[in-house]
């Protein structure tokens, strides 16, 4: 059961990755980063891509591999690493974004109700994995 859970995971992961690449239109990147310096406009682009990169990959693992991430001690300490980081994300959910982002805003609530879920799922699954 939890190598399905995994599978379902490596799914949405890339689908978040690919979700990635439509950022920059759909939050005006262009108007808004161009009031940035030079150096932070860059890094916002090159950790933007890279994170798409990452979430692509981890994706990519948990779908290829979710058998040896929970019956090899390896995959056991990958999942634990990534238990660890995404309930650090799902923290982030509810102390690293203002109130002001979603509240009475439907879409946005919907979608930062829809995150909490999903990184509860992650740690929780990832965690289960870890300890298995």
């Amino acid at each position: 059961m939890l190598e399905l859970n995994l599978q379902i995971i490596g799914g949405v992961l890339v689908g978040l990755a690919l979700l990635h690449g439509i950022f920059p239109k759909y939050f005006r990147w262009k108007e808004e980063l161009a009031r940035l310096s030079l150096i932070n406009r860059q890094m916002m682009q090159v950790h933007s891509f890279f994170l798409a990169l990452a979430l692509f990959l981890a994706g990519l693992l948990c779908l290829r591999s979710a058998h040896l991430l929970v019956s090899t001690p390896l995959g056991r300490e990958l999942c634990l690493g990534l238990g660890v980081f995404w309930t650090a994300r799902l923290l982030v959910q509810f102390f690293g974004y203002s109130r002001e982002n979603w509240r009475g805003k439907g879409f946005e609530t919907a979608v930062h109700l829809l995150f909490i879920v999903l990184w509860s799922y992650f740690s929780t699954v990832f965690l289960l994995a870890a300890w298995r």
